[in-house]
């Protein structure tokens, strides 16, 4: 391997295991939906949830994954945690918005990324409840499958200003996190065309990737969060950032269309200095 890149032949093979692993695990949630109220735990807080469905489709992955590849390492927001030998970690969240799982809105994804060498080169993002997969290779574009539509390469968006952008967003399950993130919406509302809060920030970064909102932002993002989603949204060429310099989701994840992408990052470490 030279210059941090993935082989081809390796950025096929991961594909295609990722893809094919995301499919059978959506199958898996997808039947699990009527029930998925019937087993529910809470993790890092009362509004934070997991589900027996979560946890069933997580070792379906891993056990797909190391299958498949018995070398490579995975990372799982469910407790999956391997160290392999190969160079290649996959990072899995096998159900991102669960919360959305439970109540039924469709917005709710199997994510799957894989690391080499400690550099996402490959991710898959598929909504369980509409069938859409996006998918990315580093270098080789992001790319939209979905149910009877011809597949597209995505490019984000466009927009003239700030005042002009769609920007989405998400919350922290802690409470005086969420007053001090509210707040701050608040005091960013006036300055752009409106906000969205889908709840799964897969998607949300997708979105982003695909043109249905010019931007997204959050704060306290974990690696399953956002590490397939991110390489999506960074091959539709969308400014993939932190704020203050640091790195992206250190701790603000940032995605946004490059017109408004300076003036957004500078607006946030306005409105959440010193938080």
């Amino acid at each position: 391997m030279t210059s941090g890149t993935a082989q081809p032949d390796l950025h096929t093979e991961l594909l295609e295991l990722a893809r094919a692993t995301a499919e059978e695990a959506a199958l898996l949630v997808g039947a699990g939906r009527s029930s998925a109220a019937d087993q529910v735990d809470t993790k890092s807080s009362p509004v934070d949830v997991v589900t027996a469905v979560d946890r069933a489709s997580e070792a379906l992955i891993v056990r797909r994954l190391l299958e498949a590849r018995p070398d490579d390492g995975v990372l799982g927001e469910e407790g999956a945690s391997t160290e392999g030998s190969s160079g290649v970690r996959w990072v899995v969240d096998p159900i991102d918005g669960t919360v959305n799982f439970l109540y039924g809105l469709p917005a709710f994804a199997v994510s799957i990324a894989a690391e080499v060498d400690g550099r996402t080169e490959v991710g898959v993002v598929l909504n369980v409840a509409t069938g859409e997969q996006y998918t990315a290779v580093r270098g080789h574009g992001a790319w939209l499958t979905a149910p009877g539509a011809a597949t597209m390469q995505l490019h984000g968006s466009a927009p003239a200003s700030l005042g002009q952008s769609l920007v989405a967003t998400g919350f922290s399950y802690g409470a005086e996190e969420r007053r001090a993130q509210g707040a701050a919406v608040a005091r960013l509302l006036p300055e752009v065309r409106d906000i969205r809060r889908w709840g799964c920030a897969s998607l949300d970064l997708c979105a982003a990737a695909a043109g249905r909102v010019d931007a997204y932002y959050e704060q306290g993002l974990k690696p399953w969060d956002h590490a397939a989603g991110a390489l999506v949204a960074a091959e539709a060429g969308l400014v993939v950032t932190g704020t203050a310099g640091r790195p992206f989701a250190e701790p603000m994840a940032v995605a946004a269309a490059p017109s408004v992408a300076g003036a957004l990052v500078e607006l946030l470490e306005r409105l959440h200095a010193g938080s």
